[in-house]
């Protein structure tokens, strides 16, 4: 530890270029899914502009409670059933996981697929749950 210390006095600036390419590299990534969005502003986006939330875990997690409205498309089958989403295709999708953490990779695969306003919800469905948003069961 004290050689790193002494190895990042000697080299500031190769120590700033390596932290400031790493945080650039997770901006990147963290961007490619999708931007991130909020319950409330989710919410909103999908409500003002005619979109649609996209439930990615599995069906029985989905009837355990989903947020009203949602389409159940399993994230292991999203590449299978894009088909289902084309009407949406030029309208907000926001893409709902457990904890927000799976839905990054999905987000992607729907940009690849020509989708434009992709977002994924800030900590799932977990957080929508925090905020005391409603749920419904099937």
């Amino acid at each position: 530890m004290e050689r790193l210390i002494e190895f990042a006095g000697n080299h500031p600036f190769l120590v700033s270029a390596f932290f400031l390419l790493w945080f650039w590299f997770f901006w990147i990534e963290s961007r490619r899914g999708g931007a991130s969005l909020t319950p409330q502003q989710a919410t909103n986006q999908v409500n003002r502009e005619d979109g649609v939330f996209v439930d990615l875990r599995d069906e029985d997690e989905f009837r355990q409670g989903h947020i009203a409205g949602s389409i159940n498309i399993p994230a292991s089958r999203l590449a299978d059933r894009l088909g289902e989403l084309k009407k949406y295709q030029d309208k907000p999708v926001v893409l709902v996981c457990k904890m927000g953490n799976s839905a990054s990779a999905a987000g992607k695969t729907l940009k690849t697929a020509g989708f434009e306003r992709v977002a994924r919800l800030q900590g799932g469905l977990q957080a929508w749950r925090t905020d005391k948003l409603p749920v419904v069961k099937a």
